[in-house]
């Protein structure tokens, strides 16, 4: 019992590590997020506010910042645990996480969550601020909370995988860039995938992505382009899916104790 306190302890103390490794450099994680997708919403609101037309009654601005909000989520809880990882296998100080007696569950849960912090703060940074150009409606803050929620955490489980892969930064950025950067971008931020010719609406709906940004903004508009129970549904799967790979990855130490 005691030493099953002290694990958790130590699973504590890692998650507050990750924690200030990212508040310490705020601006480059935090305000930097932000910046950009404030950026996207003048630009294109600016060029496509009146001649976009989404939902009945909702303006192609009001439309868009669910959209930018959940994107920067699921990119910076990404970006948390990948780049901690990465970092820690380049610099070679990962064998001091190795060594404690912390099991592979609870390193799990220690990046998963900070990941998880990381990028549910950049999404209220921006939502708060975004309320200074549009009022946003909330038709159901359940659904977004619940996407918000498993979103950050399903990207969160894809960095700590994609972290433990990469032995170098360059395959880190071509993963971010050949990977994460396609699907967000693909996947309705700026648009809603009934715009599309029918072989890209098809494809969208293979793009886990679409259900995520998708299922979110129901919660603001209460409309969406697939039922929100249909997006949850695929969500928690892939997500369950990438958590029991990742756990694997980090019982087994694949590209960790090699």
């Amino acid at each position: 019992m005691i030493q099953l306190h002290s694990n958790w302890r130590g699973a504590y103390t890692l998650f507050k590590k990750e924690l200030l490794r990212f508040w310490r450099v705020a601006f480059q994680t935090i305000a930097s997020p932000v910046l950009t997708a404030l950026l996207y919403l003048l630009i294109f609101s600016h060029v496509l506010s009146g001649h976009v037309k989404v939902y009945e009654e909702v303006a192609y601005t009001a439309f868009l910042i669910p959209g930018l909000i959940m994107m920067s989520i699921l990119q910076n809880a990404f970006a948390n645990s990948s780049s901690s990882l990465i970092q820690s296998k380049v610099m070679g100080n990962i064998v001091f996480i190795l060594l404690t007696p912390l099991t592979h569950l609870q390193l799990f849960l220690a990046f998963l969550a900070a990941s998880m912090i990381r990028g549910l703060m950049v999404g209220i940074v921006i939502y708060v601020v975004a309320l200074f150009f549009v009022d946003l409606p909330v038709a159901n803050g359940a659904w977004i909370l619940t996407f918000a929620f498993l979103g950050s955490a399903l990207l969160g489980t894809f960095g700590i995988i994609a972290g433990i892969w990469a032995e170098k930064f360059d395959q880190m950025a071509a993963f971010q860039n050949f990977v994460i950067m396609p699907l967000t971008f693909l996947s309705g931020v700026f648009y809603s995938i009934h715009s599309l010719p029918q072989f890209w609406q098809t494809l969208s709906h293979f793009n886990p992505f679409f259900y995520m940004i998708d299922g979110f903004r129901y919660g603001f508009f209460g409309k969406g382009d697939v039922s929100p129970w249909f997006s949850l549904t695929v969500v928690v799967g892939f997500l369950l899916a990438l958590a029991w790979g990742c756990l694997k990855m980090l019982e087994s130490g694949y590209k960790l104790r090699t």
